[in-house]
């Protein structure tokens, strides 16, 4: 017998109306005040993701040094773990655990010697890690100062950098009041002048920074040369020692892989602590960077706090309290994922795609270039001088963004300021066949910037365009 159908209104599937259809797309819901009413989830999420729809694609912006590809396994694992605090470590051994086991695999791949007790910990990205850094440098700095019966209250402490510094060393040193003692750059040297270090070094110093990539250029800090200098000064100031802290927000989770023979870590005996972004070239989502020293005497007890584990008291030192464990959980899932010949073949594959874009890059015969990505895979150039150019890099930015790419234009920093420069990050999901792409599109943008009848930045003072990261 055939089945019959008749009435049937116990079941009402709202989502048989058009999501364009809904009330919630018949007006614009209020920006800087809550809606009086709720939304249902669908229609919450597709407005949210009709704001989002007009910025740009992460995976074409070649501005940031952050990770913006993970595998769906790691995207799962961290989704599934968003909920739990990396703070609670009672309530998360595991996490905890993994924690640890995360440190010590740094620490490792750092060369921390055997010999010593390092100590680290994971934080909200190499920003809070340097803090960390700055922070017990100069609490150690002022135990020291006070045993050496230095005037505490005669000027301020103060940190050694080179011009190249990220931002986040302008804001520790504002934060806890300390002079910046800055070591110019110059066209010639674009890194730690270490000629002239000790020229900016006093009985003040709290510690001298090596930078492992700067984030105008990409290039490194002469760490090993650096570790020598202070090595001899060290030896004639024996109450009032100069340590050196490595900021290696990029370098390191990179130069181990792509430049296993560079010395710049822990092999030298004056670095007693780096810090890293494992957002970075860790390969995880933005979200997570660690801190090491090398021993525990380099991190005063002061600054460790306890919380409870297992019935039991862990120390723990960090800026921020509670946040998400996701991140350090996808840290420890590359790890595990790649090991060391994943994590090389991946930072090689890298490295190779910079050095392409440099080479391609310089053969257009419009570059001259600043960095060939030879050390982190950053390509930076200027314009070659011309007189019958009409645009501006900042014309090139603007003209390469009709095609997706974030390509920004900045000048350098002091002393520099006039040279205007292009940077590009290669990244691990920045392929070879999206490498071809760009300098196609490249090529194009300047071909329609040579025949063009207007241009835009008609002014050509340096001014910051986009993120410089």
């Amino acid at each position: 017998m055939a089945m019959l159908y008749g009435k049937h209104d116990h079941e009402t599937n709202k989502f048989l109306t058009p999501i364009f259809g809904d009330p919630a797309e018949q007006h614009d819901l209020p920006k800087y005040r809550l809606a009086q009413h709720a939304l249902a989830p669908r229609e919450a999420d597709r407005l949210v993701r009709d704001e989002l729809l007009d910025e740009g694609n992460s995976r074409l912006n070649l501005a940031t040094f952050c990770q913006t590809y993970m595998e769906p396994e790691a995207v799962d694992l961290m989704k599934d773990t968003l909920a739990k605090n990396a703070i609670d470590k009672s309530e998360y051994p595991r996490t905890a655990e993994i924690e640890n086991r995360c440190v010590n695999i740094i620490a490792n791949l750092w060369h921390a010697p055997e010999s010593e007790k390092f100590t680290g910990t994971s934080t909200i990205g190499s920003s809070e890690a340097c803090m960390l850094g700055g922070l017990a440098m100069k609490f150690a700095w002022r135990k020291r100062a006070q045993k050496a019966g230095l005037d505490l209250n005669a000027q301020r402490p103060n940190l050694v950098i080179s011009a190249g510094y990220q931002v986040c060393w302008e804001k520790f040193c504002v934060y806890w009041d300390i002079d910046m003692h800055v070591v110019p750059m110059d066209e010639h040297q674009m890194a730690l002048d270490t000629a002239h270090v000790l020229d900016y070094v006093d009985d003040y110093t709290i510690g001298i920074i090596g930078i492992m990539g700067i984030t105008y250029t990409g290039q490194y800090d002469d760490l090993s040369t650096l570790d020598a200098i202070v090595d001899k000064y060290n030896h004639h100031h024996t109450e009032l020692p100069v340590y050196i802290h490595v900021d290696a927000a990029s370098g390191g989770f990179y130069a181990p892989f792509v430049d296993s023979q560079l010395i710049w870590d822990f092999q030298l005996k004056n670095v007693i602590s780096i810090n890293a972004s494992g957002h970075k070239y860790g390969l995880v989502y933005p979200g997570v960077g660690w801190i090491i020293w090398r021993d525990q005497q380099f991190l005063p007890e002061e600054l460790v706090f306890k919380v409870s584990y297992l019935g039991g008291e862990l120390p723990t030192m960090a800026i921020n309290f509670s946040h998400s464990a996701a991140q350090l959980i996808g840290q420890y899932y590359n790890f595990v994922r790649f090991g060391w010949d994943g994590y090389r073949e991946i930072q090689t594959k890298t490295h190779n795609v910079a050095r392409y874009l440099a080479k391609a890059i310089e053969q257009l015969g419009e570059f001259s270039l600043i960095n060939n990505g030879q050390q982190l895979p950053l390509i930076c150039y200027q314009l070659v001088p011309r007189s019958d150019r009409e645009w501006t890099l900042y014309d090139l930015s603007d003209r390469l963004l009709m095609n997706g790419w974030q390509v920004p234009t900045y000048p350098l920093p002091a002393n520099l300021e006039q040279q205007v420069i292009q940077r590009i990050v290669v990244r691990a999901d920045f392929g070879m066949n999206m490498a071809h792409d760009f300098i196609d599109d490249l090529t194009a943008a300047i071909k329609a910037l040579n025949q063009a009848h207007i241009v835009y930045h008609a002014d050509e003072a340096p001014k910051k365009y986009g993120f410089t990261h």
